[in-house]
């Protein structure tokens, strides 16, 4: 199955990073979002990726194209000027770059990705997001409703602190719990063919064109998931994803591959996610 992902935006709420390098770029332990929620993915099984490219498309690329080659053994014969790659560390992926432009929206660069999509049910997300979401779960509830689009529903990580009053006195100051936000798109969406007569063109947002009319024909479903997700907005964001990685406790991090993983173990895994407390969205 096909794993889109969206990492051609400008990223420009952080500069700090972004004036030289594409947001799905910015390291995390050493090593790009993207990679990240890639191997992310190939834990589950999916290996199979369509990258929607813009904003310094050409960085992501090169990256791409060096990491194949370091991370493995070559054999290199200066005569002809061929290069031979043992088998080594690299990961078993094969990742389709494609340019969807500089300017396209992100309904447009979805779109520009139908010919490498194939024919069948495929997956989206973006370039700088991370969640620990059970992708095998949240497939079988993609199956299971048998309706064109379901994206993951999460609660946004609290922001700011809680102030409750009596009178002017503070009574009572805490962090904001997580739970007491609302649901918000978190992406990882699983996606069939059809939805790609919803996009316009390169003018379109998937946020605000296809999705709203994917809702209003009822054909639109949400998965809750109520446990780690994180974006990548601001530099603040970063850092704290940076210190998940350093405790070794990242929620996103796979030990193993999951789609081999025992029945009870998966079982662990689904209670974890919240299946199943999944909501329609636009029609039962």
């Amino acid at each position: 199955m096909k794993v889109a992902i969206l990492a051609g935006g400008r990223g420009t709420r952080l500069a700090e990073e972004t004036d030289v390098r594409p947001k799905p770029m910015v390291e995390i332990g050493g090593k790009p979002i993207l990679w990240h929620i890639m191997k992310y993915y190939e834990a589950y099984g999916f290996d199979d990726f369509a990258i929607a490219l813009g904003y310094k498309g050409d960085f992501i690329k090169k990256w791409m194209v060096d990491y194949a080659s370091l991370t493995c053994d070559v054999t290199v014969n200066f005569r002809n000027g061929s290069v031979f790659q043992h088998r080594g560390k690299a990961m078993d992926w094969n990742v389709s770059l494609i340019d969807t432009g500089l300017d396209t929206l992100t309904g447009g660069r979805v779109k520009r990705l139908r010919d490498h999509l194939g024919s069948g049910t495929f997956m989206l997300t973006y370039g700088d997001g991370l969640c620990d979401v059970d992708l095998t779960a949240l497939l079988a509830f993609h199956r299971r409703h048998g309706r064109m689009a379901t994206l993951t529903a999460v609660r946004p990580p609290a922001r700011f602190g809680r102030i409750e009053f009596e009178g002017d006195r503070v009574a009572d100051f805490s962090e904001k719990p997580q739970a007491s936000e609302g649901w918000i798109n978190g992406g990882f969406f699983v996606l069939e063919p059809a939805v790609l007569d919803y996009i316009e063109g390169d003018d379109t947002s998937w946020e605000a064109g296809p999705l709203a009319k994917l809702a209003a024909d009822g054909q639109l479903m949400a998965y809750k998931h109520d446990a780690f997700w994180q974006c990548m907005d601001t530099l603040r964001d970063k850092l704290m994803l940076e210190e998940l990685w350093a405790s070794g406790e990242a929620p996103w991090e796979m030990k193993g591959n999951v789609a081999s993983e025992s029945a009870a173990n998966g079982k662990q895994r689904l209670h974890r996610s919240g299946y199943g407390a999944a909501l329609a969205v636009g029609g039962a």
